[in-house]
């Protein structure tokens, strides 16, 4: 035993989505039981490739004792077929990409109820595929996750025909969501873009979020840019140049 970086799981986050199990090189991380498992020290050379890649930041690196990392051992196990344990194809059922409906779906007349506009899912930001094929020419709305809350017909008036991600500027981890939205965009698929908050300060940070990931992705994209009221109205639409 040698005091080293090693991985750790905190297995109450994970939800089993198995982004760390595929970005792990070496086979030391397997679906197991619907959570994330380190199958043997020996496999984790503790250099963090699968940092970053949890949407519920349930991997960490510690330094503690433990088994010396140990290549022939992590070759032999690679060469033994890595799906031994775990089927490496495992998705999230959260996670899976599905089309719901087509953009010509129409809205329900008043009286009726209402039919949802969604056409995809997963919308969360954090979870979405940057080469998920609902973007592919798509008109994207990214969206506040507040927004849908305070008005009353998002749906009719917003997301009908329209691809979406959603999230929260103030409380995730923005630089995540930076270096997400510029793989979307950098795919330049996207026939536009929408940007969606509350006229709170802080969900201002979401414009700044778009501004940054257009920069980083080389895009030269310009969007609209939203601002919905506590009331659940637009007070403000601009056009920002990317």
């Amino acid at each position: 035993m040698v005091l080293r970086n090693i991985v750790k799981i905190d297995e109450a986050k994970c939800n089993g989505c198995g982004q760390c199990a595929d970005a792990c090189a070496e086979g030391a991380i397997k679906i197991i039981g619907g959570k994330a498992k380190l199958v043997s020290e020996v496999y984790c050379d503790g250099l963090g490739a699968c940092l970053g890649t949890c949407p519920e930041d349930a991997i960490s690196i510690e330094q503690r004792e433990a088994a010396e990392f140990d290549e022939e051992a992590t070759r032999e196990h690679l060469a033994g077929g890595k799906a031994a344990v775990a089927p490496s194809d495992f998705v999230c059922p959260g996670m899976a990409a599905k089309e719901l409906r087509a953009k010509s779906e129409s809205a329900g007349t008043e009286g009726t109820e209402v039919p949802s506009q969604l056409r995809h899912w997963p919308v969360q930001l954090k979870l979405v595929a940057p080469e998920a094929p609902y973007f592919a020419g798509a008109d994207l709305l990214l969206v506040a996750d507040c927004v849908p809350f305070a008005m009353g017909n998002f749906h009719a008036r917003f997301l009908r025909g329209h691809s979406i991600a959603v999230g929260c500027p103030k409380l995730d981890d923005a630089e995540f969501y930076i270096e997400k939205l510029a793989k979307i965009l950098q795919g330049k698929r996207l026939n536009s873009l929408t940007v969606i908050h509350m006229e709170v300060p802080c969900c201002f940070g979401l414009t700044q979020i778009t501004r940054k990931a257009i920069t980083r992705s080389g895009a030269k994209m310009p969007f609209k840019d939203v601002t919905i009221d506590l009331k659940g109205n637009v007070s403000k639409t601009e056009t920002i140049e990317g």
